[in-house]
C-alpha cells in the first residue's frame, strides 16, 4: 500500500537526512526504501543493543575462507548464504578447473574481487579482471582458467538477471550498455581427452554429463541472451548536492526477490547541514549483504574482502562517532573512495555453517554501511 499523505509529529527536522540537531536519524522503510516510510529522529544511537538468538548481522572476511576449489582443482566455490531466490558463494580458484558447469537452476552473476583470466563458453573466451561483473545465463556451459588466483563472490538467481528499466536519465544511465564485453564466437579444440565432464549446477544432489567431444564446439551464434562482462569503473555515478541517495539510485541488475547494486567513489554531498553518512535503518522488507571491495571513506580504509549481512527489520548503520567526525570535517572531505557491492534479497538469507563458523565477534564500526 502506498500512501499520498506525509505526517509530521513533534520535533523533527525541516527537510529529510539535513540540519539533525543532535537527534538520531533512522529511517524505517518498505519496498527497499521505496514504499512508505518513517523517518524515527531519537535521542539515542539505534545501533547500541546487545543480541541473543540466531537473527542478528554477521560479518566476515572472505580471505580467510577456504572453498574446496582453493587448493583441489576438482574443487567448488563454498556457499554463503542462500534462500528460494538465490544462492551467494565464494570461489578463490587459482587453476584452471578440469570440468566444465552448466547451472540448470538459473542465472549467475559474478564479482571478480581479485583475479585476471577468462571464462570459455559456448558462445566463446570472456576475459575478466577486478572490478568485473560476469554474467553468465542459466544453462550456459563453462569453465574458469585463471591467470592468477581468483577471488569471486558468485550470486546465483532462480529468475533471470535483468537491467532496470530506464528512468527520467534514459537508456544510457547509470551505465552505456554498448561498453559490456561479449564473447567473440569460437569453437574449442579437443585435447585428447576420451570424455569431457559436464557439471550440472543445482539444488538437491550433483549430476555430470560425459561427452565424447568437447562441449564448448559452436562455430557460431545469434540472438539476445549471452554472456558478458561489465566494470564497475565504466559505471557513471548519479550524485545529489542536498541530500544523500538510497542504494536503490545504483542499481545494476536485478532478478525476482534479488537486487544487485553498489556503492562507487563520488563527491560528497556539499549542501550545509547535509548528512553525508547512509543513515541508521532498518530495511523492514529486504535483507541486505554488503562485499567490501575497496577503498576509504573520509580516510578510513575499507575492510577488503569483508562480506556484511544485515537481517530485515534489524537496525544497523553507521556508528555516531564517524557521523560526528563527517560533520566536522564538511568543509575538509569532498569525496568518498569507496567500492562496495550490495546484494539486496526479498526473502530472509540463511548463512551457510561456513559463515556461522568465521562469524567475527566484531568489526572496525566506522566501514559498517
Amino acid at each position: 500500500m502506498e500512501s499520498f499523505i506525509q505526517l509530521r509529529k513533534g520535533r523533527t527536522p525541516r527537510r529529510i537526512h539535513r540540519d539533525l540537531d543532535g537527534l538520531k536519524d533512522d529511517e524505517m522503510g518498505r519496498s527497499g526504501f521505496t514504499g512508505r516510510t518513517a523517518h524515527l529522529y531519537r535521542r539515542n544511537d539505534p545501533t547500541a543493543y546487545r543480541v541473543e538468538g540466531t537473527l542478528r548481522s554477521v560479518d566476515v572476511r572472505t580471505g580467510e575462507l577456504r572453498p574446496s576449489d582453493l587448493d583441489d582443482p576438482d574443487g567448488e566455490p563454498l556457499l554463503l548464504f542462500s534462500n528460494p531466490d538465490c544462492r551467494i558463494s565464494l570461489s578463490r580458484r587459482r587453476v584452471a578447473a578440469p570440468f566444465h558447469v552448466r547451472n540448470v537452476d538459473g542465472d549467475e552473476l559474478w564479482f571478480v574481487h581479485r583475479g585476471h583470466g577468462h571464462v570459455e563458453t559456448e558462445f566463446g573466451r570472456l576475459p575478466y579482471r577486478p572490478g568485473d561483473y560476469v554474467y553468465l545465463p542459466k544453462s550456459t556451459t563453462y569453465r574458469q582458467v585463471p591467470e592468477d588466483d581468483a577471488h569471486l563472490l558468485v550470486i546465483e538467481a532462480r529468475e533471470e538477471f535483468r537491467v532496470p528499466e530506464a528512468g527520467v536519465l534514459g537508456r544510457h544511465f547509470p551505465y552505456d550498455s554498448s561498453l559490456v564485453t561479449v564473447p567473440e564466437a569460437e569453437a574449442f579444440d579437443d585435447d585428447g581427452r576420451a570424455e569431457y565432464e559436464v557439471r550440472l549446477r543445482h539444488s538437491g544432489g550433483r549430476t555430470s554429463l560425459f561427452y565424447p567431444h568437447h562441449p564448448l564446439d559452436v562455430e557460431g551464434w545469434k540472438g539476445d541472451n549471452f554472456p558478458f562482462t561489465f566494470n564497475i569503473d565504466d559505471y557513471d555515478v548519479i550524485t545529489s548536492e542536498t541530500v544523500h541517495l538510497p542504494p536503490t539510485v545504483h542499481l545494476f541488475m536485478q532478478a525476482t526477490g534479488v537486487y544487485v547494486m553498489h556503492f562507487l567513489p563520488r563527491p560528497v554531498e556539499a549542501a550545509p547541514g547535509a548528512e553525508r553518512m547512509p543513515w541508521y535503518h532498518r530495511n523492514v522488507d529486504y535483507d541486505e549483504v554488503a562485499f567490501y571491495h575497496g577503498g576509504s571513506v573520509f580516510g578510513v580504509q575499507m575492510p577488503e574482502g569483508l562480506i556484511s549481512h544485515a537481517p530485515q527489520g534489524i537496525h544497523h548503520g553507521v556508528p555516531e562517532r564517524a557521523r560526528e567526525r563527517s560533520r566536522r570535517q564538511h568543509d575538509v572531505d569532498q569525496r568518498v573512495e569507496w567500492k562496495v557491492i550490495s546484494i539486496d534479497t526479498r526473502q530472509r538469507l540463511v548463512p551457510s555453517e561456513a559463515i556461522l563458523s568465521a562469524v567475527q565477534a566484531e568489526v572496525s564500526p566506522e566501514v559498517q554501511i
